[in-house]
């Protein structure tokens, strides 16, 4: 997914062609495809903004305010599939515009939004599953990163968790980290895009691009803690009940790199 998110809801709200000539816009769409987004910083802080505690609705205007209205599911599924940086901008595109139209004959508010949340949820519309699909994909990281990040101290005491999420959860994971370290300064950095979610001395939690700054070093090497935690994770370890399968069921290899005890 290349689009910028206001970009996505602008083309929602113009009527843009999404087919023939259109397609130009979305580039390659074979899902083997790599893609990468230049995330723009008004992007970030909106979606950080939405994900955190009482977030403010007067931020949403035009098509964002009129799909957050008409329905909340459509507009978090939109959101989610955004994160999920997969290559289904065309179908969030059409789920959007099908969301907007199917109300559009209702002669009440109520109808409106009635209608609309229905198209929100029809899975039998391929575009409406692909969005949905790539909506449940986030949803499952986000949970995944939640038990999965490990945080370490670096010398001035701040706790920092290192991983590469395979969707950009970063601003899903704010809110959750916020309330489990209180006043404690923490940060998360997604290495593979080079952003870092970080909440220091109570200020609120931002993300920011990284530009190598040692500041954001772990000490994870002299690490009391982690040391402690790996001799009680061999200790309560039963071998006779080792189930390798659904381990990495619950904890997909592809995350061990970050995990100490593995």
């Amino acid at each position: 997914m290349l689009l910028g998110l206001y970009e996505l809801f602008s083309i929602i709200n113009k009527g843009k062609h999404i087919n023939g000539a259109g397609g130009d816009l979305f580039g390659n769409t074979n899902e083997e495809a790599c893609f990468k987004r230049k995330y723009k910083q008004e992007d970030i802080d909106f979606v950080t903004s939405y994900f955190s505690r009482g977030f403010n609705v007067s931020l949403l205007n035009g098509i964002m305010r009129d799909l957050f209205e008409l329905s909340f599911n459509a507009f978090d599924n939109i959101l989610h599939a955004w994160l999920s940086e997969l290559p289904v901008e065309r179908e969030t595109i059409t789920f959007g515009k099908k969301v907007i139209a199917a109300s559009i004959n209702a002669d009440s508010s109520e109808k409106k939004r009635a209608a609309a949340e229905k198209a929100a949820s029809d899975r039998l519309d391929s575009d409406t599953l692909a969005v949905i699909n790539a909506m449940a994909k986030v949803y499952r990281e986000t949970d995944r990163m939640m038990g999965l990040l490990r945080f370490s101290p670096n010398d001035n005491g701040e706790f920092i968790a290192r991983c590469e999420p395979d969707h950009f959860v970063l601003p899903a994971l704010s809110e959750y980290f916020t309330s489990r370290f209180g006043e404690t300064s923490w940060s998360v950095i997604d290495e593979k895009r080079r952003l870092c979610l970080r909440r220091h001395n109570g200020e609120k939690a931002k993300i920011f691009f990284l530009n190598g700054e040692n500041v954001m070093e772990s000490a994870a090497n002299n690490d009391e803690w982690e040391e402690l935690w790996k001799h009680y994770h061999r200790i309560i370890n039963n071998e006779d009940r080792n189930n390798p399968g659904l381990q990495r069921q619950l904890m997909p290899q592809r995350y061990w790199k970050y995990l100490p005890e593995k």
